[in-house]
């Protein structure tokens, strides 16, 4: 049987990590191994983990990496210890008690980056992210996403990364670790775009699930002849521009050089208190310069 490793990364959220754990420990199929990254945590994490779930491995970093680094050192870590299998995900989310059965079972097993549906925590009948649908509409229900798709039992070339995701080594092989120079916000994405781009076939197991807050990212929606866009931002200045270079560096690589120029110009002229702060960030993404 091929071991599989739950990789957690946590930053002083005890209570959330608390619920994560019994969970993931709950499985009908529980993992093999599973290790904590705690990203330098203040409030008693470590603590909690030793006391309450002795099993568990903890990679205590120095400092907080972010999410990003997080990821970038327990998937790397897991890696390198053999397990055929990583299921990612973060302290704030957690699996429902057959997850990690359904993400192994599915027949195709060329499937090797196997995502969740992530269902929203305060409202289960909702996504908590959403879903492609066989329109240009985005899925915001759970109903309405069976209906689509559970003949079908997948949603080929989609998957909502990270959160409770399933990669199996061949993607790390192929591909290499999650950016750690991201920090936060898009490295899950950047990791799932690389991932599509090396060929390897990604989808969501639709009997799959995943629990987690709703999407809580801030979006700004403007029309431009009939269309709407959606920008992204955050009310922080480092964290607004550290969010626009990390989707600069997406876009230059994966998606569309003139896309980017276009949602560059639109964050400076939307966002004009910090344009030169958000062009000087895209900039940076598009050379590649992401380090903080």
């Amino acid at each position: 049987m091929d071991k599989v490793c739950a990789v957690i990364v946590t930053y002083n959220r005890k209570e959330l990590l608390r619920k994560c754990l019994k969970e993931v420990f709950s499985q009908t199929r529980r993992p093999d191994h599973i290790l904590v990254v705690d990203n330098a945590s203040t409030d008693g994490t470590y603590e909690m983990i030793k006391e309450e779930y002795p099993e568990a491995e903890i990679l205590k970093l120095e400092q907080n990496r972010g999410g990003a680094g997080g990821f970038y050192e327990g998937v790397k870590l897991a890696y390198e210890s053999g397990y055929k299998w990583l299921w990612l995900m973060d302290d704030d989310g957690y699996p429902l008690n057959n997850t990690l059965e359904m993400l192994l079972s599915i027949p195709n097993r060329d499937v090797v980056f196997r995502g969740c549906v992530v269902v929203d925590k305060e409202d289960p009948s909702k996504l908590a992210f959403d879903y492609p649908g066989n329109d240009s509409r985005p899925i915001r229900s759970l109903k309405e996403l069976m209906h689509i798709y559970e003949n079908e039992g997948i949603i080929p070339g989609f998957v909502n990364p990270f959160n409770g995701v399933l990669i199996s080594e061949e993607v790390i092989r192929k591909i290499g670790m999650p950016k750690a120079d991201f920090f936060m916000w898009g490295d899950e994405a950047e990791y799932m775009w690389r991932a599509k781009r090396n060929g390897i076939l990604i989808a969501t197991v639709v009997h799959a699930k995943f629990v987690h807050p709703k999407d809580r990212m801030k979006r700004k929606r403007i029309k431009i002849l009939g269309r709407e866009i959606t920008l992204s931002y955050a009310e922080e200045p480092d964290r607004f521009a550290m969010l626009v270079r990390n989707q600069a560096y997406i876009y230059t690589r994966y998606i569309s050089i003139t896309k980017w120029l276009i949602l560059t110009l639109l964050y400076v002229t939307i966002f004009r208190r910090h344009s030169w702060l958000l062009a000087i960030a895209s900039i940076q993404g598009a050379l590649g310069r992401v380090g903080i």
